[in-house]
């Protein structure tokens, strides 16, 4: 074979072997992985909507009185506005006037609360909760602390309460502690032991038994058999002298004094001691205090408290409010009347001026 030809065979090969060893990969180069198809983005689940049976709003209740009594008549309100509204509602009594506003604020959004005045004022200042309604119970849309001792002790005035044993319902409770602790300090009486009795009935019931000096709790003046009309004098707010023998269950089983029916505290522990009046006097009555309101979360929906407060004002005129909120067992409203944050000034005053804070009513 000629040179030529012996040249021309090499360069084919040459050309063959580098053709091959390009179609080969490399034995140390990864073969290439085909691109990843593009991921959906996760769809967000949306939140039930607020009123929903997924949802339902809150209705808080201070367990001022006996918490079966307010579970019981809060689910009759609590259907009755299902009914009118559509919305669904569940019904709460938290351990405290303290829990029932710190649920409020954790809740902003779907929670509404019947709520006292101090109460209000603390969770305005906290949180933002907003007054829609204000209570009102025989025509006063304000009420009053009473302070209960003895009948037959010797104890004239708020002064001779210097050193006693204090029976009261709640840290939190506006006419079952704070306007009588304000009334002790314009006094200058300082009380003995102090006892937390855990509401307004076991107040006076304590002071019954026995269990301590004297009792603070709310007052409303007793009404006429007849008429239903509020009796009110605010320098004797007392049964009067000459029926307190009289005194007794009816065959309604009201507590009754001749021709009045007694609407304070004492009335509510009536079966147990049906004659607490005859054992218990009213020492003193504070000045008027603003009524224990209805009031919504800062940010509950406008759409739906609109129609919530259109719903409670038709409520407030049928006979089932009597079976709920307007039971002399419970709240004993017997209606309601629109509030405005600025009536609750009032209450504001005697925080700062007992400087209390929501830690005090824990």
């Amino acid at each position: 074979m000629s040179k030529r030809s012996l040249f021309l065979a090499a360069s084919l090969f040459v050309a063959v072997a580098i053709a091959l060893g390009a179609c080969t990969p490399a034995a140390t180069e990864a073969p290439t992985a085909a691109p990843a198809e593009p991921t959906a983005a996760p769809t967000e689940v949306p939140m039930p909507a607020i009123g929903s049976p997924e949802h339902p709003i809150k209705v808080l209740f201070v367990p001022s009185v006996d918490a079966n009594v307010i579970t019981t008549g809060g689910e009759v309100m609590a259907k009755a506005l299902n009914e009118a509204t559509g919305l669904t509602f569940e019904v709460s009594v938290p351990t405290s006037y303290a829990a029932t506003i710190e649920e409020m604020c954790a809740s902003p959004t779907d929670t509404m609360g019947f709520i006292p005045g101090l109460g209000y004022a603390l969770a305005s200042e906290l949180c933002g909760v907003d007054v829609a309604f204000k209570a009102n119970r025989f025509g006063y849309d304000v009420y009053w602390a009473q302070l209960l001792v003895p009948r037959d002790s010797d104890i004239d005035s708020i002064e001779d309460l210097e050193g006693l044993k204090w029976g009261y319902g709640d840290v939190g409770s506006t006419s079952g502690y704070m306007v009588p602790l304000v009334m002790f300090q314009e006094a200058g009486v300082t009380p003995g032991e102090q006892v937390q009795t855990g509401g307004h009935n076991q107040s006076a019931q304590a002071l019954f038994d026995g269990e301590v000096d004297f009792a603070t709790t709310f007052y409303s003046p007793p009404t006429d058999i007849d008429s239903g009309a509020a009796v009110f004098d605010p320098a004797a707010p007392d049964i009067p002298d000459d029926l307190v023998s009289s005194c007794g269950l009816n065959a309604d089983g009201n507590l009754v004094c001749g021709n009045l029916r007694v609407r304070d505290a004492r009335a509510n522990i009536r079966e147990a001691a049906p004659d607490v009046v005859q054992a218990e006097r009213i020492l003193a009555i504070s000045p008027d205090i603003p009524n224990d309101t209805l009031s919504f979360g800062p940010d509950f929906p406008a759409d739906l408290r609109a129609q919530i407060e259109s719903a409670l004002v038709a409520y407030a005129a049928t006979e089932g409010w009597g079976e709920s909120i307007g039971s002399q067992d419970f709240y004993n409203w017997t209606g309601l009347s629109p509030a405005t944050d600025a009536e609750y000034d009032f209450i504001r005053e005697m925080v700062a001026a007992a400087g209390f804070d929501l830690e005090d009513i824990r």
